[in-house]
């Protein structure tokens, strides 16, 4: 199958379908979920929609699932025994997903086994173990000082620009890329790298793209694949005092049938980026948004 008609017909099975449907169901009965992946007014102001929906109850049913934007219920969901994850794709009709399958690029993704995300136990709680015994809360806070020298710099260098500035490009996405670099042991000369494959992946935890959004994500998950690859075999044979050279240490000294695979380390670094990442720049650009708006 030629490459542009599998991606095409895999977005369609993944993205496009709902995309449409989504559209439809936004106009006609202004279904919720419908209407986060389609109405432009809802990426607008996602705060009034957020609201709209915590006036009408904890939980709201919308056609296909179940929304909240309650923290106690999002947080018992989280902790409970009686809900489990499912693979991309699952709840989608026998013909979908059968060409999700077919068309699937065997690339690392962060909503996909074997992200800590997408698994189960005993496979979640053998990752999980071996993670959580590097990234521990004081390894965490031992970040702090690098954190807060970086953010000082980066403000003192917007305070020397006149006129406007981007404080979205300047700020608030070179923070997150520092970080998550120290993490990874990324040296500096890579760490634009680490931008890049950010920006293009950003939407890679999404639902409903567009076709122009989904070759973005594949264009950054390929070009972060590729370079993961050689960056961990960097650190393997140079390892440094960052976390992640630490967690191919200890996966290398775990017993057998406790170690990281290599899918599984590029997963969880692949992890790092995508909910490091995005998530922090939408969180610091709101954040001042909110501060200019109401000072």
């Amino acid at each position: 199958m030629a490459v542009d008609l599998q991606h095409r017909i895999r977005w369609l099975a993944l993205h496009g379908v709902i995309r449409a449907l989504s559209k439809i169901g936004a106009r006609r009965d202004g279904d919720p979920q419908a209407r986060l992946i389609a109405d432009p007014a809802v990426r607008a102001d996602p705060a009034a929609f957020a609201d709209e929906l915590r006036d009408r109850g904890p939980l709201v049913r919308c056609r296909a699932v179940l929304m909240t934007v309650d923290h106690q219920v999002a947080s018992e969901v989280l902790r409970s025994e009686d809900f489990r994850v499912s693979a991309l794709g699952s709840g989608l009709p026998a013909p979908l997903r059968w060409i999700n399958r077919k068309t699937h690029p065997g690339l690392l993704h962060p909503i996909e086994p074997p992200s800590l995300l997408s698994i189960e136990p005993p496979d979640h709680t053998r990752c999980r173990k071996l993670v959580s015994s590097v990234f521990t809360s004081r390894a965490v806070a031992a970040l702090r000082d690098g954190v807060q020298q970086t953010a000082d710099q980066l403000l003192d260098d917007l305070d020397g620009v006149s006129g406007e500035v981007d404080v979205v490009a300047r700020y608030c996405s070179q923070l997150p890329v520092a970080v998550i670099s120290d993490i990874l042991g990324v040296p500096e000369g890579d760490r634009q790298h680490i931008l890049h494959f950010g920006e293009l992946g950003a939407p890679s935890l999404d639902i409903g793209l567009s076709w122009r959004q989904y070759m973005q994500v594949h264009e950054g998950i390929v070009g972060f694949n590729s370079w993961l690859g050689e960056h961990l075999e960097q650190l393997r044979r140079n390892p440094g005092d960052d976390l992640m050279s630490q967690l191919i240490q200890a996966s290398r000294d775990a017993a057998e049938g406790a170690r990281l695979s290599q899918r599984e380390l590029q997963a969880t670094a692949g992890l790092v980026l995508a909910a490091g990442f995005e998530t922090t720049v939408n969180l610091l650009g709101n954040g001042i948004r909110m501060l200019l708006d109401t000072p």
